[in-house]
């Protein structure tokens, strides 16, 4: 009897077209790519308050996406076997057997070589730099850490905050303390994303071997108290672009960025406090509100 691999790899070769480019885009990950896209562009705005040529910042984006979507697949090339341990997980295109690994390796090496490409020609070699770092962080050292520490996670926070330096130098951005303070607040709003999510999905975690903070120290204590620790801290990093300088919006900016600060922060501590599934999802949510609801103020409200 042909097993169920050999079933389902038979199925996507006789396949059609949508399936196969569903499988692309799902290798790809769009969501966590889509994110990092809006931060680029925020990124590019705030650097001048103001937004650059059309032209480059699409070539920064193309030349971003393209790398970003490099490392999604390596990342999954790279745990292919533990995926296929989780439910989550378990139906990607290559546990599933819907794609092989040189599909993947093949177009993750080509999406690489083309975003580095695109970057260093039409935006910045500075750029192409800050991609090259953050696909380097991400793949070669974030996901094998994933196996064998909880210091992943920071790790992770790191490759999540380097894209806004993408966007940043490329439109020559200086690297100055409004810079600093947004790839602080990127890097710390992880922190109650991220344990929210290895709280809920603690169990498929360790059935597979990944060593999250709630893997490690299963009570949940030590992720609830990263949670806080890093959403108390986004409070004062997430008013420096308003502090940063003189600016009409600032106090408008400094009470809207405080109010989604102290609500993620409530969040964390019902997280803290009681570790269930019910305020996991609800730190989640609040994380999920934080982040795009701060871009967007950065957006809309003027600060120079």
């Amino acid at each position: 009897m042909a097993s169920v691999e050999s079933v389902k790899a038979g199925k996507y070769r006789g396949g059609t077209l949508a399936v196969r480019l569903q499988d692309y885009v799902e290798l790809t990950k769009p969501r966590i790519t889509i994110m990092m896209l809006i931060a680029v562009a925020v990124a590019a705005y705030a650097a001048e308050w103001r937004w650059p040529d059309l032209s480059l910042l699409l070539n920064t984006l193309i030349g971003t996406a393209l790398v970003a979507c490099s490392a999604s697949a390596s990342n999954q090339w790279l745990e292919r076997f533990s995926d296929r341990l989780m439910v989550r997980t378990s139906n990607r295109p290559l546990p599933s057997g819907r794609m092989s690994s040189r599909e993947v390796l093949s177009f993750a090496a080509v999406s690489l070589v083309s975003g580095v490409a695109c970057l260093t020609v039409f935006a910045s070699l500075d750029a192409a730099a800050w991609a090259v770092g953050t696909w380097a962080v991400y793949v070669v050292l974030y996901t094998p850490l994933k196996r064998r520490s909880e210091v992943n996670t920071a790790i992770g926070a790191i490759s999540g905050a380097m894209p806004l330096c993408i966007g940043w130098t490329a439109v020559g951005g200086p690297y100055d303390l409004r810079l600093a303070a947004l790839f602080l607040t990127m890097f710390l709003w992880q922190f109650p994303h991220f344990m929210a999510i290895a709280w809920l999905y603690r169990h498929q975690y360790a059935q597979a071997g990944l060593r999250m903070m709630t893997v490690v120290e299963p009570t949940g204590r030590r992720a609830g108290v990263q949670a806080v620790m890093a959403a108390a801290a986004l409070l004062p990093v997430s008013l420096i672009p308003a502090i940063s300088g003189p600016a009409p919006g600032a106090a408008w900016y400094a009470a809207l960025v405080l109010l989604l600060g102290v609500a993620q922060l409530a969040c964390a501590v019902i997280f803290f406090a009681q570790r269930t599934e019910g305020s996991a999802r609800l730190l989640l949510r609040a994380s999920l509100v934080y982040l795009p609801a701060l871009l967007g103020l950065l957006l809309i409200i003027p600060l120079a």
